[in-house]
């Protein structure tokens, strides 16, 4: 399974040196077809998303994150860095999973 990067372009470019493939986006119908190829896309397992992109449509992508089994959609800080009023990685996961990481 392939893991996906949708998104601003420093984090495209700087997960793009670990291998990882992706598409910047910096409009409403660049997300829209970035997360709909994603999405027609077997292999792609997983795609993490950046907070200003998921800012563009946070309803879609907040009924994407609840109900998509495959891919998994994942939201990630974006240039910004983390918003003090996000929940942290390992809240989410120990929410999502029940497991304190």
């Amino acid at each position: 399974m392939k893991l996906l990067v949708i998104g601003s372009a420093p984090a495209v470019w700087g997960l793009s040196l670990a291998g990882i493939s992706g598409q910047i986006v910096t409009s409403l119908e660049e997300l829209d077809a970035a997360l709909d190829s994603a999405f027609q896309d077997p292999d792609t397992g997983i795609v993490l998303v950046t907070s200003d992109a998921v800012d563009l449509a946070r309803e879609r992508l907040n009924d994407l994150m609840a109900r998509s089994e495959l891919p998994l959609i994942v939201e990630i800080p974006g240039p910004g860095g983390p918003s003090p009023d996000r929940q942290s990685i390992n809240e989410m996961l120990r929410q999502t999973i029940g497991v304190r990481p």
